[in-house]
């Protein structure tokens, strides 16, 4: 059960309540494989929904609206965060699998420019704005659950899993790429391939709602939730009461979501469009590096319990900064090299992708905990990530795209400065 999960024991050999991580993972990876299929099926189905005889313009609609859609993540985090806060772990995340899975089932049905003019657009951002709701209360939900089930010496571990069911929901998403992108010709992926992997996404989501339903509520939820609903003014409390912790969260989310965005979204269309690179070499690259990054989270998670979690961001946001601008050289028509850029990026990520839940929930304590990462997290995420497909795609169109990979190197040093001024929290208990 969730409520013994950080204190079972068997002969003094720790053991991984695996059933009950899968179960509180799953509803993240089935979000994010939802979120993922929109970005990677955008160049195809882009003219669906927006004038297709301008090509430029509906690719720049169709990532607006992707834009467009981040900006309701933080209603959605303060809003389902504090719901988590107040009603429970489980509660949240039951709400927010529910708007993601339905998003998903209205957009694989959705009539087109063609059938309904203006409308289709409309009804395309009426679904996306749900699905950023969902996905806005989802981190807060899911990371706060994970951190506080998980023993303080081994909260990186369960913190991995986290984002191993977020790799593997993006791999799937990318095989389905692959897979749809040798059976179908250009037309036919067009016309009807892209609602295949979105009607995918809902059914998807009728399984992790069945799993999450078996969770239980952690023990250090039920332990402050007077607490949480004797506090008012939550999210004010954050900045008035947690100023430095709101600062590093927003510093550190910055690099984190420009580098999530990077590679495993912004990358694929600006290889296809703008590098001439084929579609199906792109889909393997980036599954053999998402293949990687599921690979490197949970060692990535021991490493932050046994030498602290500072050392290990430390040489991410410095990683990143150094290699990010030469990684771009290497996006071009050529299977080798798009596998190089997306297994040295996506490996370099999965250091700090592995810990984001423990890092988070560590800034804040229990009572403000959802609401916290809720707000902040995607006030930043929709800021710098959900615009990240849209600049790379607007510099390119003015033959500057590599302004971009030095933007997301700017990033990497305001990170590694946050970073200095975390202090280190393995084997810490939860506030």
């Amino acid at each position: 059960m969730a409520r013994t999960a950080a204190t079972e024991q068997a002969g003094g050999q720790h053991r991984l309540p695996v059933r009950t991580l899968v179960s509180a993972s799953i509803g993240n990876a089935v979000e994010w494989f939802d979120w993922t299929v929109y970005a990677t099926f955008l160049v195809y189905f882009a003219g669906q929904f927006f004038p297709s005889d301008n090509e430029a313009l509906a690719l720049i609609g169709t990532t607006s609206t992707y834009a467009l859609a981040f900006f309701f993540r933080p209603l959605g985090g303060i809003v389902i965060g504090r719901f988590a806060d107040l009603r429970g772990r489980k509660a949240g995340m039951l709400l927010t699998i529910l708007l993601m899975a339905g998003g998903s089932l209205v957009i694989a049905i959705l009539p087109t420019y063609e059938q309904v003019g203006w409308f289709a657009p409309v009804l395309l951002l009426l679904a996306r704005i749900a699905q950023g709701l969902s996905l806005g209360g989802e981190v807060s939900g899911a990371s706060a659950y994970l951190a506080e089930i998980a023993p303080p010496e081994r909260r990186g571990r369960y913190s991995a899993f986290f984002y191993i069911s977020t790799g593997s929901s993006l791999l799937l998403a990318s095989l389905l790429g692959v897979l749809l992108t040798a059976v179908l010709d250009q037309q036919q992926l067009e016309s009807y391939g892209w609602r295949i992997a979105f009607a995918i996404g809902g059914l998807l989501g009728l399984v992790g709602l069945w799993l999450r339903r078996s969770l239980t509520e952690s023990e250090s939820f039920e332990e402050n939730a007077e607490k949480a609903r004797a506090t008012t003014h939550p999210l004010l409390r954050t900045i008035k009461e947690h100023p430095r912790s709101v600062l590093q969260l927003c510093a550190i989310t910055l690099l984190n979501t420009l580098s999530y965005y990077t590679f495993f979204s912004a990358l694929t269309p600006f290889a296809i469009n703008y590098r001439d690179a084929d579609g199906n070499d792109v889909f393997i690259a980036l599954s053999v590096g998402t293949a990687l990054f599921i690979a490197l989270c949970y060692p990535y998670g021991a490493l932050s319990d046994r030498v602290g979690r500072k050392p290990v961001l430390l040489a991410w946001a410095a990683a990143t900064a150094v290699l990010v601008v030469p990684l771009s050289f290497l996006v071009r028509d050529d299977l080798f090299s798009l596998i190089i850029v997306f297994c040295v990026g996506l490996g370099l990520y999965a250091a700090m992708a592995s810990l984001a839940p423990a890092i988070m929930s560590e800034l804040f304590p229990t009572e403000l905990r959802a609401t916290g990462i809720g707000a902040w997290y995607n006030l930043t995420v929709a800021t710098f990530g959900g615009t990240a497909p849209l600049v790379i795609t607007a510099l390119s169109n003015r033959d500057m795209p590599m302004v971009f990979f030095w933007y997301v190197a700017g990033g990497a040093v305001v990170a590694f400065l946050a970073i200095l001024t975390l202090r280190e929290t393995k084997g810490t208990e939860l506030r």
